[in-house]
């Protein structure tokens, strides 16, 4: 399986013709970005939350290529809204199968609204509350992947862990919206994961950091790899 960091959250899991998007923030949304809605066709696209640093080029992409969804349920209804038809609207707990796997929605520690803009004109007032945020625990190819979203650093990471236990790890280290770095080295060793690629940093002043030094600190304390991915970058796992 290729994991394919497109920058910010979104990352792409590809398996032969599966191909899992999270959480798309693409060009010019996103300024780190590399590619664009119209560079990607994914069959699966997963929602964490409400977000717009998450949800930009979510009803763009799926409008184009017919993607099936998965999100949070108040999340769900908003994509319905918008004109996707296959959307699974699990709440925390909930699992959806398919056949390369399933995915399972978690919980998280943040808020989550719904934003519009001129750019994404969306039908629901701008910063309308869209419930909890959450993570996802994704299975594919025989691996198990968690998004951790846009989660501050809880003790519940372990039980999700132990329940689902984890292969490779997407973790937010930018701090200010999310955990920062010395707390997201705490996530790592909850969750275990014995790859690790940070996530949700270096895209806006507020959330700058040093990723290298959370790859030292992550390696120095546990037997975790860390993969540090420019926007473009790929890991084959």
């Amino acid at each position: 399986m290729d994991i394919n960091y497109l920058g910010h959250s979104c990352v792409e899991l590809v398996d032969g013709d599966t191909r899992v998007l999270i959480d798309p923030f693409l060009k010019p949304n996103n300024p780190a970005a590399e590619l664009t809605a119209e560079d990607v066709n994914p069959t699966h696209v997963l929602l964490t939350h409400g977000h717009v640093d998450h949800t930009a080029d979510a009803v763009a992409v799926g409008k184009r290529t017919g993607a099936s969804f998965v999100a949070h349920s108040e999340v769900a209804n908003i994509l319905q809204e918008q004109g996707i038809e296959d959307v699974a609207d699990p709440n925390f707990g909930g699992t959806v199968e398919f056949e390369w796997g399933w995915v399972k929605m978690v919980q998280a520690i943040h808020s989550s609204t719904w934003a519009g803009s001129e750019e994404m004109p969306f039908s629901p007032t701008p910063g309308t509350v869209t419930g909890p945020a959450g993570g996802v625990v994704v299975n594919l190819a025989g691996k198990t992947l968690y998004h951790l979203g846009d989660t501050a650093l809880f003790s519940d990471l372990k039980l999700i862990a132990e329940r689902t236990p984890v292969d490779v790890a997407f973790i937010p280290i930018g701090g200010h919206y999310t955990m920062d770095r010395e707390d997201a080295v705490v996530a790592a060793e909850f969750v275990g994961a014995g790859t690790v690629i940070p996530i949700h940093y270096n895209t806006f002043p507020p959330i700058e950091t040093d990723a290298e030094a959370f790859k030292s600190d992550v390696e120095s304390k546990t037997k975790a790899k860390v993969a540090v991915l420019a926007p473009g970058e790929s890991l084959s796992v």
